[in-house]
C-alpha cells in the first residue's frame, strides 16, 4: 500500500498539467459540441493512463457519455463522475486556470474536474505497479449531471445494479475534506392556481386572486419543514398576475422538497400533491415528483466510510471526517442499488461560485485514497 501512496505522491506535476487541460476544455451542460470534445478526450486519457477500454455512449439530447473499464472479474466496482459544469462558454477567458497560494482556480476545477483527474491517476498507479484486483473497475463519466442527469440516470442505475460498491468523485465537503455519507433526496413540484380577473379598483368583488391563494398555500407548505428530522419544504419562486390594477387570474409557485430518508417522501409528497384551495372559487393543480432519491447513511455506507477512515489514517496520516449534505448527486441514484460513498473528489471550496478552487497538495492525497479503496474493496471475496 505504501508503494501506491509514494507513486501517486510523485505525480503531482502531471496531475496539475492534466487538471489545467481538463479545465480549459469548457463544458457547459447544454453545449453538446464542447462536452463531446471533452468526453472523447477523457476516454483517450483513460486508455493512455490505464490501458483500459472505453466506450462512447451516444446521446442526441446532451453530450455523449463515457463508460470506461479496467481489470477483470465477474463483480465490479463503479466510479461516478460528471464532466459538465454550470459555467457558460467563454468563462475560461474571464476566469482562466491559475494556481495561487497553493490553490488551483478555474471553472469546474472543484466541481468536479479535479475529481476526474484524481480518479484516473488512482487507476494509473495500480496499472503501472502491476496491482491486480478480483473485480473489474468501471467508470461512468456523464455529461448532464448539473441538469439532473436526465439522459444518464438509467445508465447510472444499470451499472450500480451490477456493482458491489459505488464511489462518487464529487468534491469533498469544503476544505475540511469530509466524505459524504448522506445526501438528501430532492422533490421538485410546480403549483398552479387559476382565479378570476377583474379591475382592482372598479369591481374587485368580481375577481378572485390567484396570487392570494398562492400566498395562503405558501404558509402551509413552509409549515411542513421539520429541521429536527432534516425535512425542508421551500417555495423558491412565485410568478403571476399582469399589472397592479388587475386581480391576478393565474399564479405559479415552484416548490423544493428535501428529505433524509425515503419514508419522509412517502409522508410529505401526498401532502403536497393533494393540496386543496383555501378559496373554493380558485382551481389548484400540482405536478412534479422525486428528482433524486436520498442517499441514506445505511450500515453498509457506514462500513465503507470506516474502512476509508482506517486506510486514510494508516497510510496517509489524515483523520478523515464524514458529513451529510442537502445537495444531490448521481450517488443519490446509485444508493438504492448498491452501497455508495460520496465526496471522494477534490478538496477545496466554491462549487458554482466565483471563488471555486481546489487545494493542489490534496490532489495526490485524495487520489491515493481512491487507489487504496480500490485495493481494499477490489480484493474482497
Amino acid at each position: 500500500m505504501n508503494e501506491i501512496v509514494q507513486f501517486i505522491r510523485g505525480k503531482e506535476e502531471e496531475m496539475v498539467e492534466m487538471l489545467k487541460a481538463i479545465v480549459e476544455h469548457e463544458t457547459p451542460s447544454d453545449h453538446k459540441e464542447l462536452t463531446d470534445t471533452l468526453g472523447s478526450w477523457i476516454a483517450e486519457q483513460f486508455t493512455r493512463l490505464t490501458s483500459g477500454k472505453t466506450e462512447i455512449i451516444p446521446n442526441d439530447r446532451y453530450g455523449n457519455h463515457i463508460r470506461a473499464e479496467w481489470g477483470e472479474g465477474e463483480e465490479q466496482l463503479l466510479f461516478l463522475a460528471h464532466f459538465d459544469t454550470v459555467w457558460p462558454e467563454g468563462t475560461i477567458k474571464e476566469k482562466p486556470f491559475r494556481i495561487e497560494d497553493g490553490k488551483a482556480y478555474g471553472p469546474g476545477v472543484f466541481d468536479m474536474k479535479g475529481g476526474i483527474v484524481q480518479g484516473l491517476f488512482a487507476v494509473h498507479a495500480l496499472q503501472t505497479l502491476g496491482k491486480k484486483l478480483n473485480k473489474k473497475v468501471v467508470f461512468l463519466f456523464n455529461s448532464d449531471e448539473e441538469l439532473g442527469s436526465p439522459t444518464s440516470q438509467t445508465l447510472i442505475e444499470e451499472e450500480a445494479a451490477k456493482s458491489t460498491q459505488v464511489f462518487v468523485l464529487e468534491p469533498a465537503m469544503s476544505t475540511e475534506g469530509a466524505l459524504k455519507t448522506s445526501r438528501k433526496g430532492v422533490g421538485i413540484f410546480q403549483m398552479e392556481v387559476k382565479g378570476r380577473p377583474a379591475h382592482a379598483g372598479i369591481d374587485p368583488e368580481k375577481g378572485v386572486s390567484a396570487i392570494g391563494e398562492i400566498a395562503n398555500q405558501i404558509s402551509y407548505l413552509h409549515s411542513l419543514t421539520d429541521l429536527s428530522i432534516g425535512t425542508t419544504v421551500n417555495v423558491g419562486t412565485v410568478s403571476g398576475g399582469t399589472t397592479s390594477n388587475v386581480i391576478a387570474a393565474t399564479a405559479v409557485a415552484e416548490i423544493d422538497l428535501r428529505v433524509k430518508v425515503k419514508d419522509e417522501f412517502d409522508r410529505v409528497i401526498p401532502l403536497i400533491e393533494n393540496l386543496e384551495p383555501r378559496d373554493g372559487r380558485t382551481h389548484l393543480s400540482v405536478k412534479g415528483g422525486i428528482n433524486r432519491p436520498p442517499l441514506e447513511r445505511t450500515k453498509e455506507v457506514q462500513s465503507m466510510f470506516q474502512k476509508a477512515k482506517a486506510l486514510a489514517k494508516q497510510y496517509l496520516d489524515i483523520d478523515l471526517k464524514e458529513k451529510e449534505t442537502g445537495g444531490g448527486s448521481d450517488g443519490n441514484f446509485s444508493a438504492r442499488l448498491a452501497p455508495t460513498l460520496d465526496g471522494l473528489g477534490a478538496v477545496g471550496d466554491g462549487a458554482h461560485a466565483n471563488h471555486e478552487h481546489l487545494i493542489v497538495r490534496e490532489m495526490t492525497v485524495r487520489s491515493a485514497l481512491v487507489a487504496l479503496l480500490l485495493m481494499e474493496f477490489g480484493n474482497e471475496c
